[in-house]
């Protein structure tokens, strides 16, 4: 089973680009994050007509995650657990071919700082956000059953997995108290995919559209596809596709994949 997850920016504005690479590349499942699109405005039926059966949390203009299957696909889950308050569409669960899956779209946390030098309310939401994450992760491993969580993070987890660490040192994607969190939920024994087939420096999921980040390959590695200890255990490969990064109108992000023999 080849999973992939990918902020596409847009599902309107990038649709071409989704399906010349569900086409080309053929993911048996694919977790969608930033879609700025509720349910109805879901562009189901070009998706569907690859083979996908499809699952939204939406919302409108702002955020938005799906998962998308060739599999049956079984929701659980259209927000996550812990703050009945939030109503930013970040998080969508399900139980598709065996496998359980979780699209994630974390919080920027950015501007990390008011002006009199404390926490931002932003930051403050991505904090609190992770250690929700955390909390049902590990009610998921408490489960004992294979599941993905895959997503865009918005964490760099080292100073390696961002072009320049100094002038990124107060971000909300590398701040110590992010990384924190990230290691704590790692350390629940969760693998991230593609780090077991490759732990070069400097290899990124995302450049930004400014000053010629893509063509200079000044990136960051924010998206990442977590498993737990049985998905781990039947991890097959895994990667990073630049292919649609590199094409007209494309997601500031590139997917990143793994395989699982199941």
């Amino acid at each position: 089973m080849k999973i992939a997850t990918w902020n596409v920016n847009s599902i309107k504005a990038r649709l071409p680009r989704v399906v010349d690479w569900l086409q080309e590349f053929n993911p048996d499942v694919a977790l969608l994050q930033e879609i700025k699109s509720v349910e109805e405005t879901f562009p189901f039926m070009e998706i569907e007509d690859l083979g996908y059966n499809v699952a939204v949390s939406g919302q409108k203009s702002y955020n938005g995650v799906a998962i998308l299957s060739k599999f049956p696909l079984e929701i659980d889950a259209v927000r996550l657990p812990g703050e009945d308050a939030d109503d930013q569409a970040r998080y969508i669960e399900g139980f598709t071919g065996g496998v359980r899956v979780g699209s994630i779209y974390l919080p920027n946390g950015n501007p990390t700082r008011n002006e009199d030098g404390s926490d931002s309310d932003k930051y403050l939401y991505k904090l609190r956000w992770m250690e929700r994450l955390r909390r049902h992760a590990e009610t998921l491993l408490s489960q004992d059953e294979m599941f993905v969580l895959g997503g865009d993070y918005n964490i760099c987890p080292k100073d390696t997995d961002v072009y320049d660490a100094k002038a990124f040192a107060d971000d909300a994607l590398c701040r110590p108290e992010s990384r924190a969190r990230f290691r704590s939920l790692m350390n629940l024994g969760l693998t991230n995919a593609f780090r077991v087939f490759d732990t070069a420096p400097h290899v990124y999921s995302y450049w930004d559209y400014q000053r010629g980040a893509w063509q200079k390959d000044n990136g960051l590695l924010i998206d990442h596809l977590l498993l737990s200890p049985q998905a781990a255990d039947r991890l097959t490969a895994a990667g990073i596709d630049k292919t649609p990064r590199g094409k007209e109108k494309a997601s500031d992000h590139t997917p990143v994949w793994c395989e699982l023999d199941v």
